[in-house]
């Protein structure tokens, strides 16, 4: 087992606070992870999409009454949305008696559904926590080419082969759109969803064009825009927004999208060995991706990330800002040798960033001009994590 960084900060909320919930999408390893947890620990594990141990619910003050000395993991809690308000007397009543944390810890495979049925119910008593595929931080740099290649979900990237790998990313990707989201409410026919992924795939890094997208799947700009909504939502895709700032600039508003993991946007266009990933077009924009989710995944509770694009053409790939910090300026090169263009240069003039970083897939660090550092992903990503 791949020792997940998450979890320090995971047991620190359970240790404060009555209810966790550990967000993030199936196959992850919020289970695996809970389940650890669990052994360190009086605790007991229910799994809500098994009919026997929703049975053991049916009368769910009762039965959670009699394990209140226990953390109680509750894995895929959003199937029992009424659930909530019994959750909150339990806690309530728990804090009069004098215990205040390490009550429930709840998984959650949809951050908008669990959101939504928890944030008023549980207010005030609950943290929340999302727990992404492995990044470039848990793996060896050794890894770090199979880690782009194969993604973070950990079956992907542990499998026996890449052949091995890029079957179960399919098969993930039919049960999502088969069984999972349907599950979830919406009427989606399956392959145009499998349709809209793709897509969004061939356009990693891109921004978006909901009017093009709309246009070849034959379908309304807002339909588009809830699709989209619906696999952010699921913690699959990630919408970038811009920076904004007044600083009398025209800068691009729209937002920039990516398949969060690689290894599902690389299923997605049917790419399974590194050779066909290097030959494909979208190979930059795909390292461009990878880099981005491990920086964000490194950076500090509370960081903002964001792109810098003018109209003029100054742009910068990453803009994150750790809290209380000015951003750092972070472009991404797929280059051994990497040259900074002219509009890297011209953003950071605007911008005046704490920090100037050329991440790129070599080895060592080394200086360029004008203040700019060229860092393996790995030490970027370090650096970030504990920049002092």
């Amino acid at each position: 087992m791949i020792e997940r960084r998450i979890e320090k900060d995971l047991l620190d909320l359970i240790d404060s606070s009555p209810a966790v919930a550990l967000l993030g999408p199936r196959q992850v390893g919020k289970t695996t992870l809970a389940i650890d947890i669990g052994t360190t620990r009086p605790s007991i594990y229910l799994d809500l999409e098994s009919e026997a141990d929703r049975a053991r619910l049916s009368e769910p003050e009762l039965y959670l009454a009699q394990h209140d000395d226990k953390l109680v993991i509750l894995d895929e809690v959003h199937r029992l949305p009424g659930l909530f308000q019994t959750l909150r007397g339990l806690i309530d009543r728990n804090r009069r008696a004098g215990r205040r944390s390490g009550q429930f810890l709840l998984l959650g495979s949809a951050s908008i559904d669990l959101l939504k049925q928890s944030g008023e119910t549980l207010a005030g008593r609950i943290a929340y926590l999302e727990m992404q595929p492995l990044d470039g931080l848990e793996v060896a740099p050794g890894d770090l080419e199979r880690l782009w290649l194969r993604g973070g979900f950990p079956d992907s990237f542990l499998a026996s082969s890449d052949r091995a790998s890029l079957r179960w990313r399919q098969d993930f990707i039919r049960t999502y759109l088969e069984r999972d989201i349907p599950q979830l409410g919406p009427r989606i026919p399956a392959e145009t969803l499998r349709r809209f992924w793709t897509m969004l795939a061939h356009h990693q890094s891109g921004l978006h064009n909901a009017a093009e997208l709309a246009r070849s799947l034959g379908v309304d700009g807002k339909t588009v825009a809830a699709y989209l909504d619906l696999l952010v939502d699921l913690l699959l895709v990630r919408r970038l927004e811009p920076w904004h700032a007044n600083i009398g600039k025209r800068l691009v508003k729209s937002p920039k999208v990516y398949v969060r993991d690689s290894g599902i946007a690389h299923a997605l266009l049917g790419l399974g060995t590194t050779e066909q990933l290097l030959g494909h077009p979208i190979a930059g924009a795909s390292w461009e991706g990878f880099v981005i989710e491990t920086m964000i995944a490194a950076a500090p509770p509370g960081t903002a990330a964001h792109f810098y694009r003018t109209s003029a053409g100054a742009e910068i790939d990453l803009l994150i800002t750790p809290p209380g910090e000015r951003p750092w300026a972070i472009e991404i090169k797929r280059s051994l040798s990497p040259k900074v263009e002219k509009g890297f240069y011209l953003a950071c003039d605007q911008i005046q960033p704490q920090r100037r970083i050329v991440v790129y897939p070599g080895a060592e660090t080394f200086p360029l001009k004008n203040d700019v550092t060229a860092m393996p992903l790995s030490a970027a990503a370090a650096l970030l994590r504990n920049p002092h």
